[in-house]
């Protein structure tokens, strides 16, 4: 799975930008206690989405452009890059070997639930994305800064065409009670650790919804869980971003924003 060199460039300055929000090396280069710390030791993506499987039993491509009735909880088993001199030079990144733990009835519950007790790095992409495309950007953020927790994925039903702009910002909006729910349902678990979000492009303008519902829904509780916000590329009108930031109040604080030139 081959990411663009402009998505490549904005996943870099968002691995900066959180990796300074975080702490810098005191915090990214621990060494971690747990043996299910970070990727290269526990190999899973956590997937949150309102994409619908492409079927049942899932393969390959996964989940379509379509919307799901209702979220959709997952784990991708992934496939760390052959290290070795000959795997670099023939084999590609990191890729997805299967998707499985399929939970359409309590999918913010699981959710939680699997990454209980660890920080979560949490990706939302945005426009002109495929499952697979969003997924290759979360593992490369995620290995970027080794991040020590889990790594999850909140996907929605972009067309992945250029042509499908319009369609792609109603799907991005259509998800955010979605997106609430799988917030609000970490934020109560009683021993889940920081929620770290990383948002780019359309997914800013979800992210930044979906924080101004939680605040209205949870209060200072569950804003309490969310650590860096890192909103990269951000596709949102000024107006509509001020605006948000003034219902968050102290905790717009909490978000770094970077831009990139000619990328949505």
């Amino acid at each position: 799975m081959l990411i663009p060199a402009r998505r490549l460039a904005v996943i870099a300055l968002a691995s900066l930008a959180l990796s300074g929000c975080l702490g810098g090396e005191s915090i990214l280069s621990r060494t971690p206690t747990s043996p299910r710390a970070g990727l290269s030791n526990d190999p899973r993506l956590l997937i949150a989405t309102t994409r619908l499987p492409v079927s049942d039993p899932i393969k390959k491509p996964w989940f379509s452009a379509q919307r799901s009735a209702e979220m959709v909880f997952a784990e991708a088993r992934l496939t760390p890059p052959d290290r070795s001199l000959m795997g670099r030079v023939t084999s590609g990144g990191w890729s997805i070997a299967s998707v499985d733990s399929l939970d359409r009835t309590t999918a913010a519950q699981s959710f939680a639930q699997a990454a209980l007790g660890r920080d979560l790095l949490l990706y939302i992409h945005g426009y002109r994305e495929s499952f697979e495309t969003a997924a290759t950007s979360t593992i490369e953020l995620s290995e970027g800064i080794r991040f020590p927790g889990a790594t999850g994925l909140f996907t929605w039903p972009s067309a992945g065409s250029t042509f499908s702009y319009v369609s792609d910002r109603e799907s991005a909006m259509w998800s955010r009670d979605a997106l609430e729910d799988l917030l609000a349902a970490i934020a109560k678990s009683p021993s889940g650790g920081r929620i770290h979000i990383v948002a780019h492009s359309m997914g800013t303008l979800l992210t930044l919804e979906t924080l101004r519902m939680l605040r209205g829904s949870g209060g200072e509780g569950a804003m309490s869980r969310i650590g860096a916000v890192v909103m990269a590329a951000p596709d949102i009108d000024i107006d509509l971003f001020a605006r948000g930031l003034e219902r968050l109040g102290p905790d717009a604080k909490k978000i770094t924003v970077i831009s990139s030139t000619n990328d949505r």
